[in-house]
């Protein structure tokens, strides 16, 4: 008699055309767990838990509608094991299992206690890949090296070649392989009529949200009974398909822009912009990137309405170029990757950061919409939230919690490379070429949100000017040492030696201020 075997489906690992699937097996045992060790392991968003706990209970259903046999277990079902290696030793001793699979977690401290877990066992164990991404997990290794610095664009152009997208022969499509150049468009005021509504599910999640108040699991942000995030594979195709139809036509032109008054947090409009919002659901393997990149190009070649090269380009260079490229980082450096601290940043981060009370715009309306959305775009991630905390010295720790858990597609592969790394200049260099720093300029230029601001953007020592333009000249100030010898930032030492004396140790004096008292901003 053939013995059982038990694989474990993790929460982002909910992957409907892994071969595991191909065939059902009376003797094979599926296990979908909700695990307090996942919940309680950062401090989630949650809309977060909510939007993994109601995939994976509509996975289990859907496998079990195929035949094959699934046991999917809830919070309280699990409440009596400390952690995932107890649920599975439970598990093979009730179900009398004789082969234990399980595919590989993206998360670094995942793989490990598996890892730690299957060497302990007396059983036979397989491991798999999650047949997800582009690049498989053995591939890596040729691509990334630890603490070596790598850059997006020839590692892009390497997976454009090998994958035949967006290619004419050996060339680009197009003749040019990027066009970041054209994709810098800040949206004016008759620009703002044309942005779609973002498209909003309603999966009801007034069970999970009892359960997540029963057992005490802390969480931030706001939630509704009614999700408003994909949580099947059908939602998520719904949702690429509304993305190809209404926001691709403009997705390259606008994804660097920010706008508040498209954005009434109480009254859901245009928050979204013209971006896709396909990140949870790839990230919890609803959908695969390939499948993603697919219809985006079939659409960019059969829609009615022209869609330009830029447009389409803009959006394979984030999937099929960031998305791998950040995976590829985290896993050669991990780790030690999670303890670089290049700038030796130390201050802590402000108490707003969790409510939104504070009198700049641009960072209230990123951290409001946050935390009421359990999202904000990649800009307001990187030249907002992320800014401030660069040029104001947060230690890299707390920035990295608070990201992993306030945002809907936070899982730590693709949080820590994106906020270690590109953000925050942790890693000195491996991700980016330089620190994403910028003063209240660059807001103004790519949004609307200095007009209405408590602060003038135009000043920089006086009391009411824009706290990021003289804490971002102490920042450069500060690591003048480690970046003036940087061709991209050669000319901002130029500028700032240019200034008086008294000139600049008035911004010093000014950043100093408000470095000590960062809560009241």
């Amino acid at each position: 008699m053939k013995g059982k075997t038990l694989r474990l489906i993790l929460g982002d690992q909910l992957n409907a055309s892994h071969s595991w699937f191909a065939n059902t097996d009376e003797n094979t045992l599926y296990v979908i767990a909700e695990l307090h060790q996942e919940a309680n392991y950062t401090k989630h968003h949650i809309q977060k838990i909510c939007a993994f706990f109601s995939a994976m209970l509509s996975f289990s259903q859907a496998l079990e509608k195929a035949g094959h046999k699934v046991i999917h277990l809830t919070l309280d079902d699990t409440t009596q094991y400390k952690d995932l290696p107890a649920l599975l030793l439970a598990l093979l001793d009730e179900h009398q299992v004789s082969c234990f699979e399980y595919q590989l977690p993206d998360e670094y401290r995942l793989r490990e206690q598996l890892r730690e877990f299957s060497t302990q066992l007396a059983i036979q164990t397989s491991v798999y890949e999650s047949e997800h991404f582009f690049l498989e997990d053995h591939e890596l290794c040729r691509f990334f090296t630890a603490s070596k610095k790598h850059r997006l664009e020839a590692f892009y152009r390497k997976m454009r070649v090998r994958f035949n997208i967006l290619m004419d022969g050996p060339e680009p499509l197009g003749g040019q392989w990027n066009y970041d150049a054209d994709n810098r468009q800040k949206l004016k005021p008759q620009d703002y009529s044309a942005v779609p509504e973002p498209l909003l599910f309603s999966n009801d999640v007034q069970d999970i949200l009892l359960r997540l108040k029963r057992h005490n699991i802390s969480t931030i942000g706001k939630a509704e009974t009614n999700l408003i995030w994909p949580t099947t594979r059908q939602q998520a195709f719904v949702l690429l398909d509304h993305f190809c139809q209404y926001g691709l036509v403009n997705f390259g032109r606008f994804q660097d822009a920010m706008s508040g008054r498209l954005d009434t947090l109480t009254e859901q409009k245009q928050w979204s912009l013209y971006h896709s919002r396909l990140s949870f659901a790839l990230n919890a393997k609803m959908i695969s990137p390939q499948q993603v990149i697919d219809r985006a190009v079939y659409h960019f070649h059969h829609a009615e309405t022209d869609i330009s090269l830029a447009q389409i380009e803009g959006f394979v260079r984030q999937i099929l170029g960031w998305r791998e490229f950040v995976r590829g980082i985290y896993w050669a450096n991990m780790p030690d990757y999670a303890e670089l601290n290049f700038l030796t940043a130390q201050n802590n981060l402000p108490k707003w950061f969790w409510s939104g009370d504070t009198k700049m715009r641009c960072l209230s309306h990123a951290v409001k919409q946050s935390l009421y959305y359990a999202y904000a775009h990649h800009i307001q991630r990187l030249m907002v939230t992320g800014n401030f905390c660069l040029i104001a010295g947060i230690h890299p720790d707390q920035v990295d919690e608070w990201y992993l858990g306030i945002y809907i597609d936070a899982i730590e592969w693709v949080e820590m490379p994106n906020t270690r790394g590109m953000s925050q200049f942790a890693d000195g260099g491996i991700v980016g070429s330089k620190a994403y720093a910028a003063s209240g300029n660059y807001i103004n230029k790519m949004s609307d949100y200095c007009g209405d601001c408590h602060y003038k953007v135009k000043e920089t020592a006086t009391d009411n000017a824009c706290p990021l333009n003289s804490l971002y000249w102490q920042f450069m100030d500060q690591h003048q040492e480690k970046f003036s010898n940087n061709p991209r930032t050669k000319m901002v030492y130029a500028n700032w030696l240019k200034k008086e004396p008294e000139a600049r140790e008035s911004i010093l004096s000014h950043a100093n201020k408000l470095l000590s008292d960062l809560d009241n901003i």
